[in-house]
């Protein structure tokens, strides 16, 4: 007779990852495969990546920082918010008396080649003058000013270009201060390391006389916008030279006009789009800001080979509401840099001012708002007709007009304020770094990524060769252990 046999002892599959998951199924060789595979871009990439921008940088990011409720700025700041709002500069410093103007000036016009800075023209508070002072910028200052070459005729409210090697002064007010067409070019001579002499592009006329203009260089020129016309009342006229094949300037051609006649306002590129904010329409000071589309005029006729590039144009202006300063000001020293527009003083109409807008323009053309922060507003009284010049980090307000009379001094700021040394985030820190500037930094740069990289990876075959000999590193720890009893 048959017996059934007795039920034999099941057998209990391990489990792993608090029970979750079989130990031997594919889910858990699927979990610790990317376990494995992080690890290995976490010490073959990540941290020799990590180590480099120590060595380089000021400071380091460990991990996804995110929302930082700590953070510390170093002291360079000054009175910033840490972190400084994008956009923001480090507020503005006098200037030593020594690199002061040697005479006062107000509505001149700045413009750097190299190495070399001009401060040309501009009134004394009485009449337009004719001289040229000049100095060198290095180092994040000036030196000391010194009289470079006379304009042929006293010459204030121009406005300035630099293509190249030459200065191009525009338009103005002559000695009876009524407006000029006229365009004068110094040259900076690189053999004799001296500027020439001042030079009347008679070829290069403005098509009517303009004072207070605004212009910006283009890839292929120059354009002008608005000013004063010899009737004194703001135009609305846009022209543009363009560079022929030898880099020489042609005679101004009619582009698109501005929708709101402006004079004393402020100009410059950004992205795609020509801006003009600011200035003096037909009511008084403006807070309006224009946008100027810059491109090639559609065609619908095939470019013949070989044929030369159709010149850019300012095709069309546009204004909005939402595009407008917070304040209406005229004789601003306004610039652009870092794809950021500045406005800094300038008048109400009625007295200097002293504050800083600053707006940061998207893609598509709009602007999100203008934005200000009481520690940027100018350190003494308002100041208006001051020139402003962006040079490396730095931007300097030089001469103007102010409640004590026409000024000779200038100001500076810093438009690179730093980003706090240590930030401690929910997921991610910033800790300070080495900061080895210069070659020697980058070549210690890379001895420290390599000897990160090459250390993590033997730590990944000794790793390798553990799991790989269980039994060999079994019987070390027994042996480790018996011999502590």
């Amino acid at each position: 007779m048959s017996q059934a046999l007795p039920a034999g002892t099941s057998i209990r599959r391990r489990r792993a990852l608090m029970g979750l998951l079989d130990a031997e199924g594919w889910g858990w060789a699927s979990v610790k495969a990317f376990l494995w595979f992080g690890l290995i871009i976490l010490m073959l990439g990540y941290i020799p990546d990590r180590a480099y921008y120590f060595t380089v940088n000021r400071t380091l990011d460990l991990g996804l920082l995110a929302w930082s409720p700590v953070n510390f700025c170093p002291p360079e700041n000054k009175t910033l918010p840490c972190p400084a709002p994008v956009g923001a500069v480090i507020p503005w410093a006098p200037s030593p008396g020594g690199l002061a103007l040697p005479g006062p000036r107000t509505g001149g016009s700045v413009a750097q080649i190299g190495t070399k800075l001009l401060y040309i023209g501009g009134s004394d508070g009485s009449a337009a003058t004719d001289t040229t002072f000049i100095t060198d910028v290095a180092s994040g200052n000036y030196g000391a000013w010194a009289t470079g070459p006379k304009l042929p005729a006293a010459r204030s409210d121009t406005t300035t270009v630099s293509i190249g090697a030459t200065v191009y002064l525009i338009g103005g007010n002559g000695p009876d201060g009524k407006p000029v067409k006229t365009i004068l070019t110094l040259t900076y001579d690189q053999t004799a390391k001296a500027f020439g002499e001042w030079k009347s592009a008679d070829t290069l006329a403005l098509p009517e006389a303009r004072a207070a203009a605004s212009a910006i260089p283009v890839s292929d020129g120059l354009v002008v916008a608005g000013g004063l016309g010899p009737d004194g009342k703001p135009s609305a006229t846009v022209w543009k030279a363009t560079l022929d094949a030898k880099g020489a300037l042609g005679k101004f051609g009619e582009q698109a006009k501005l929708l709101d006649p402006v004079a004393h306002a402020t100009m410059a590129q950004v992205g795609d789009f020509a801006w003009v904010w600011g200035g003096s329409d037909a009511n008084g000071p403006s807070g309006a800001v224009q946008r100027g589309t810059i491109g090639a005029p559609k065609t619908n006729a095939t470019p013949a080979p070989n044929a030369a590039p159709v010149p850019l144009q300012v095709l069309q202006w546009a204004v909005s509401d939402g595009f407008n300063m917070p304040k209406a000001r005229t004789s601003a020293a306004g610039f652009a840099a870092n794809g950021t527009m500045y406005v800094v003083g300038g008048s109400d109409g009625k007295t200097p001012q002293r504050e800083l807008y600053w707006a940061i323009p998207a893609g598509d053309g709009s602007i999100p708002g203008w934005k200000h922060l009481e520690q940027d507003d100018l350190p003494a009284a308002g100041l208006a007709g001051g020139s402003a010049i962006v040079t490396g980090t730095n931007v300097f307000i030089i001469g103007g007009t102010s409640s004590d009379g026409v000024l000779a001094s200038a100001v500076r700021a810093n438009l690179a304020p730093q980003e706090p040394f240590f930030q401690a985030g929910l997921v991610g820190v910033v800790v300070p770094a080495l900061r080895i500037d210069g070659e020697i930094g980058q070549q210690l740069g890379y001895l420290s990524a390599a000897g990160a990289g090459t250390v993590d990876f033997v730590i990944l075959l000794l790793v390798g060769w553990a799991y790989a000999h269980p039994s060999t590193i079994r019987g070390w720890v027994d042996r480790r252990r018996q011999r502590r009893r």
